[in-house]
């Protein structure tokens, strides 16, 4: 059986406790696992402002799920958000062939840091041509 890979990002309304967003979380993990699909990567982004007001609120805790799946088991997991009242807002995205190389790049670190090395050897460059 042929299956895609997909990215879904949730986020949970800042009121919960630590205990609650892990047991949500876990909650929404088994759905996945449950239902056949393999998680690739997951990522806990934590507490962070949102863009815009969501049901009064400001923040949120913010989730990532990456896994290979059928759309059926897709379908059962946004089932999922829309009942459970914690879900302020979810995205599911198909990823294609440059987004999993992308995400591949972020999840070992190669996106996002810059090489701080690189920065150091300019800075010390210019430092001794002004000396000069």
């Amino acid at each position: 059986m042929f299956q895609n890979q997909y990215e879904t990002v949730f986020i949970l309304t800042p009121v919960l406790s630590e205990t609650q967003i892990k047991e949500a979380v876990e909650k929404f993990k088994k759905t996945l696992t449950d239902n056949g699909a393999e998680l690739v990567h997951e990522e806990h982004w934590g507490l962070r402002k949102l863009a815009y007001t969501i049901q009064h609120k400001n923040t949120g805790y913010y989730q990532l799920f990456q896994y290979k799946a059928d759309a059926k088991i897709v379908a059962v997991l946004e089932t999922d958000f829309k009942r459970d009242e914690r879900v302020m807002r979810y995205l599911t995205t198909k990823l294609d062939k440059y987004a999993l190389d992308y995400s591949d790049r972020r999840s070992k670190g190669l996106i996002g840091k810059k090489n701080v090395e690189p920065a150091k050897a300019e800075k010390a460059e210019a430092t001794t041509e002004e000396n000069a």
